[in-house]
């Protein structure tokens, strides 16, 4: 074998490497000059860039290099630039109550584009990119609020969220399981199921929904009304319309009315700060379905001595 490595092929005057295989044998032809210059410039190239950026993985970080870069510092300072850039702006909503945003145009749009922004990080995932919901999670284009779609009431619902544990002021109700808990039995639910479809126009009325019609008058009125609109102040929906959160055909409803429903949306005043929230508000509010605020009560007048008439 040594023998062999001495052997030079008569062709190229290259040595051979001692290697045979089926007669065909293996030149010691050497690399390139131009590839051996960029091999010896990558490995100058990597002991620079490890002396100088962060490069070897430990236990819990990596080494930090010379230079102190990081990706993680460099976003923070972006951060910290675009906090800058924006915080007039957020200052202006941040001092503006939520009602009044809309009459400066300039912040309006600003508050929108900011809550779509929030939109698309925290609530596509439940209510989809075009906030049209799926069955569970609802619609915000459409104008059927279960809690009430002015400005004040979507910030509130925001901030504490629905039946989220932990936060005293959540948005709370409960509909009783009437079938898992034995209120009412398999055919007085298909009864009630046949009453609540002709509330919403989905069957003529009946002997099934008649009957339905009298169970519902026990059992439901005192949250969704004798006219079955519904309640926003208990969070119950309106049976009349044709918007369903979970369904409304026979088979959804049943469940509903044996299992219940009990959704729930995160509180995000643990996530969100005031200004985020109320730009998201804003921008939920601008979307179709926003409502104008309720008219305040009327003021009670008191009879006193001097507007009382003489007798």
């Amino acid at each position: 074998m040594a023998d062999d490595r001495k052997r030079v092929d008569a062709a190229t005057g290259t040595d051979f490497v001692g290697h045979e295989w089926d007669g065909i044998e293996e030149l010691d032809t050497p690399m390139p000059r131009w590839w051996l210059y960029i091999l010896y410039g990558t490995i100058v190239f990597a002991i620079i860039y490890v002396v100088l950026y962060p490069a070897i993985p430990l236990a819990d970080r990596a080494t930090k290099g010379v230079l102190g870069w990081s990706s993680l510092g460099e976003l923070a300072d972006d951060q910290r630039a675009d906090l800058k850039r924006k915080g007039p702006v957020l200052a202006a909503i941040a001092a503006t109550p939520i009602d009044q945003i809309a009459s400066k145009p300039a912040l309006l749009h600003a508050a929108e584009e900011g809550g779509r922004a929030a939109f698309k990080v925290n609530c596509v995932q439940c209510h989809g990119a075009g906030a049209a919901g799926s069955k569970g999670y609802p619609n915000l284009n459409d104008d059927d609020w279960i809690w009430g779609g002015d400005l004040a009431a979507i910030e509130q619902t925001l901030i504490h969220g629905i039946r989220h544990p932990g936060d005293d002021a959540t948005r709370m109700s409960q509909m009783p399981a009437f079938g898992k808990d034995g209120i009412l039995t398999t055919p007085q639910i298909d009864d009630v199921v046949s009453y609540v479809r002709t509330l919403s126009r989905q069957e003529p009325m009946n002997d099934a929904a008649g009957r339905g019609q009298a169970l519902f008058a026990v059992n439901c009125a005192a949250c969704h009304g004798d006219n079955g609109k519904g309640g926003r102040e208990f969070g119950a929906p309106n049976l009349t319309d044709g918007i369903w959160l979970y369904g409304g055909d026979r088979e959804a409803l049943t469940t509903t009315i044996v299992n219940a429903r009990y959704g729930i949306m995160p509180a995000w005043n643990t996530r969100l700060d005031p200004v985020t929230i109320k730009m998201l508000a804003t921008y939920v509010h601008s979307l179709g379905g926003g409502e104008k605020a309720p008219a305040p009560p009327a003021p009670v007048l008191q009879q006193t001595a001097a507007n009382v008439p003489p007798q």
